[in-house]
This record gives structure tokens, sequence and C-alpha cells, in this order.
């Protein structure tokens, strides 16, 4: 279909990078890419939590896929730069009054002779999720591979995804992508504008007042080209970027789209373990200073509203939207 749209061939191989290393492998020698986009793993926090046998998938799947292809890397003595597509939630949700820098975080510490000695330390992760877990030990992973076998990586901790449409798939409709807006796969933002687009009231788990960092699917995919064109140095540490353009809390969100819409908002049982209200401060600053021109929420969602979750709302499964998982 791609080729037929556009007349470019995208080559496929289709095997598990969580266990088939050897294909793997294979794969990197034949192509001998300069740089490789790791998306890889099980992506849904909820999914992660339902059973012990998700958390135990996403643990196995993810951190496996993660070295397995790190691990590749050295063993073909191949320079590819890894771009990851990491997680905000890396960071927790319990930061209050300091904001979250990219990646590392400057510290002091007195010495034996009172000295003072300063270092720069991964910023602590407080995962909340298995999902998140993973994105986490995958940091120390990055970190290791990048100190012992000097290893290029760019990890991209990303913001909840919005927008449906990128330059590629508007190119045809059938090129569309999957718009996710069930309680497992569903970020809070689609299962919005899925429900306005029926009438449905917007659920609001708990407050509604946990702040959220978002950014559009087209400032995704910019990210990562700028991520791939400015590659760290062999022998640098990883580089991290906060992929995020914007924050919102909860509420505030349903509220903009209530008022877009007409749609009246309804408060059900927070599933998450998590405070009641949070704070979100949050460095982003590299990837604009790398020429990222941030599409903002509230320019694009009438887009998002009438052309895609109206157009297809009739497909919608409205048993799927409610969350299952607590956590």
């Amino acid at each position: 279909m791609w080729e037929e749209v556009t007349g470019k061939q995208i080559s496929f191989w289709r095997f598990d990078v969580a266990t088939q290393y050897d294909r793997l492998l294979a794969a990197l020698l034949k192509f001998n890419p300069s740089a490789v986009v790791h998306f890889a793993e099980q992506r849904a926090a909820p999914y992660s939590m339902k059973s012990s046998s998700h958390r135990r998938y996403t643990i196995t799947n993810n951190l496996n896929a993660t070295n397995n292809l790190l691990a590749a890397i050295v063993e073909s003595e191949l320079d590819v730069h890894v771009v990851h597509l990491g997680s905000m939630g890396v960071y927790g949700y319990g930061v209050v009054g300091l904001r979250i820098p990219e990646g590392y975080l400057p510290i002091k510490v007195e010495g034996p002779s009172g000295e003072v000695i300063r270092q720069e330390i991964l910023f602590p992760s407080d995962p909340g999720s298995i999902y998140h877990l993973t994105k986490s030990q995958d940091q120390l992973l990055f970190a290791f591979y990048s100190k012992n076998d000097k290893v290029r990586v760019t990890d991209l901790h990303q913001g909840i995804v919005w927008g449906t449409q990128t330059e590629e798939s508007s190119l045809d409709e059938r090129l569309i992508n999957r718009f996710d807006y069930d309680g497992d796969f569903g970020t809070v933002l689609n299962r919005f504008l899925v429900q306005a687009a029926l009438g449905h009231p917007l659920s609001v788990y708990g407050s509604g007042r946990q702040t959220r960092a978002f950014i559009n699917i087209r400032d995704t995919v910019r990210c990562i080209a700028l991520a791939i064109a400015n590659p760290p140095q062999q022998g640098e540490r990883v580089r991290i970027y906060n992929q995020m353009t914007e924050t919102f809390r909860v509420i505030d969100l349903a509220n903009m789209i209530s008022a877009m819409t007409g749609t009246s908002v309804s408060y059900v049982e927070n599933l998450r373990k998590e405070a009641e209200e949070n704070e979100l401060l949050v460095d982003d600053q590299l990837l604009i200073r790398l020429g990222l021109r941030p599409i903002k929420l509230e320019a694009g969602l009438v887009h998002e509203i009438l052309e895609i979750a109206s157009k297809y709302a009739s497909n919608c499964d409205k048993s799927k939207i409610a969350s299952s998982s607590r956590w």
C-alpha cells in the first residue's frame, strides 16, 4: 500500500526481538543501519498491571528486547545509534516543587574531608507501573552499554501522545494510524475524544487534578527525526530528551473538550494508586533548540474531533472504554 501511494518500498522482517536474537543480529549485519529506532516494547501501563501474567510478559518482553538490541549492536561491531522511545512516567507523578531536568540531576556530596564532590546522576525514577518500571530499567541498560561498550543512545522520555495523522498517513485513508481509546491501550485524550464523538460523558478518574504531559503525534515524528539527525558522539553519555510540549490537569483537559463539544463531564472511581493532585514541572528545551516547533493542543483538537473521532465513531466498542486494571 505504501509503495502504491508513494512509489517507495519499506522492507519488513517479522520476528520477535525479545526472543529471536540471531535474526535480530542478522538483520543488523544485513542492513548496517546508522540508526535503529527502538519501539519494540509492550507499550501500555494499564495492560502491564492487569494480572501476574501481564506483569511477567511486560518485564520479559521489554527488557529482553532492549538488552538483545544492545548486545547485538556490540556483537555486530557496527556503529549504530539507538533512538529509544521512553516515557515521562519513569519520573512518577509525586515530584513537588522540583523541575524535572532532561535526564540528569546535578548533586553535591560532602567528601570524607569535608570537600564538596559534584556529580550528575540519572534523575531518580519513581515508576508507578510495571511498564514504567521497564522504562526505568532501560535507562540503566543504556547507561551500562554506553559506558562499557560505547554504544550511542538517545532516550526520548515521551509524554502522552495525542493526534492521529502524520504527514505520511494523511496521504491515503488506508494509511491512517490506529486510534486506541480502550482501557488498556487508549490514552486519556483519545478516550475523551471518542466519548465526545459518541455523546458519552467524559470519564474523569478521581479528582481530575492529576497533571500529565502531552505531545502531538506529528511532533513525536519530528522529535525522532531530530534525534537521528543529532546523534551523540561515540563515548558520550546517553542523551536524554523530555519529549513533551505541554502539561494539563486531566480535569482541565476534560473541561476544554466539554466546552468545544457540549459533552458533560462525569467523575468515576480512580483505579490507580496515585495522589489526588500533583504538579509536573518539566524542562523540555533541548528539542526546541534543535528546531522543534510544537503543535499546541488547543489548536489541533477541533480537527481531531471532527475529522477522526466523529468520522469513525461507529466503529467504537463502548464496552472497551472503561478501564479495568487496578494499579
